[in-house]
């Protein structure tokens, strides 16, 4: 990643989406220190909205969240797409570009991102994908774990199988603390047991996120709503655990006056004042 603006460890990022412009464009210093965004959305984007990438990248950190990979998938990679993001990657200096350890293709785009099975087959399969993608962007990538409402085929845990892919693939990952915390529920595990069982070495920023209550034993992962006082927990026990990590707050709809979503990083902020080692705030970078 040369070139790449580094993120301190106590950084606090929002999601850099087109109804959230003007505020961005506007925001004051300090709001947040790093932005997120999807390169299948901005990637030869021109006209005002190309303008405003332009000057937020200038401005501020990027890291890049993909979309559509389908890393879990049986078609073949889109290798074309993949050399495109990586001259997005090096146009921006994006720090880190991460995906989702999920499928999301079958003869055409799913619009969804569904569930890989957990067997040895598909750690392999995943694996290979995933160091093909790094190949061709020239720098390691994070795989995120996802939230999923159902399970194909069980070989291993959720656990064991997202290890097993981490370390076949030699990537980093993206901790989704809400996703932990919707599956644990979903799933009926640990969430603690299932960040203590992670690499933390291996974690390159994390996600926090709201979510639906659809019923006591359902949650919905829906990136439109506040994060709920559980997740801000298992947020504040992933610090103490890890360390200090770059954060980035989701929201991708329904959104509430801007001034909201920065309390809410402040949240985020006073969460890893009040969990995180004083060494791990400065020495993770």
């Amino acid at each position: 990643m040369d070139g790449a603006r580094p993120l301190n460890a106590d950084a606090v990022g929002l999601g850099l989406r087109r109804a959230l412009l003007g505020p961005l464009r506007s925001a004051a210093a300090g709001d947040f220190d790093f932005l997120e965004l999807a390169p299948e959305n901005w990637i030869g984007v021109g006209g005002r909205y190309g303008e405003a990438l332009r000057e937020l990248s200038a401005r501020h950190p990027l890291v890049c969240h993909g979309l559509s990979l389908s890393l879990g998938g049986t078609a073949p990679l889109d290798e074309t797409f993949l050399i495109r993001v990586r001259r997005f990657l090096d146009q921006h200096q994006v720090r880190c570009y991460s995906e989702h350890l999920s499928y999301c293709s079958d003869d055409g785009h799913l619009y969804d991102l569904l569930p890989i099975p957990f067997t040895e087959e598909a750690v392999h399969h995943v694996a290979a994908r995933i160091r093909r993608t790094q190949d061709i962007v020239g720098r390691r990538i994070a795989i995120e774990n996802t939230s999923t409402y159902a399970h194909p085929h069980q070989e291993m845990s959720e656990i064991d199988f997202t290890n097993a892919v981490l370390a076949e693939a030699d990537c980093d990952l993206l901790l989704d603390v809400n996703n932990v915390y919707v599956n644990a529920i979903n799933h009926r595990y640990d969430a603690s047991a299932f960040l203590a069982a992670l690499p933390g070495e291996r974690i390159a920023y994390i996600h926090v996120a709201g979510h639906y209550d659809e019923a006591e034993d359902l949650k919905i992962d829906t990136h439109g709503a506040p994060v709920k006082d559980a997740v801000w927990a298992l947020l504040g026990e992933a610090y103490r655990r890890f360390g200090a990590r770059p954060t980035l707050l989701e929201r991708d709809f329904n959104f509430p006056p801007y001034a909201e979503l920065v309390a809410e990083l402040d949240t985020v902020r006073a969460v890893l004042r009040e969990h995180a080692p004083t060494q791990a705030r400065q020495a993770h970078g």
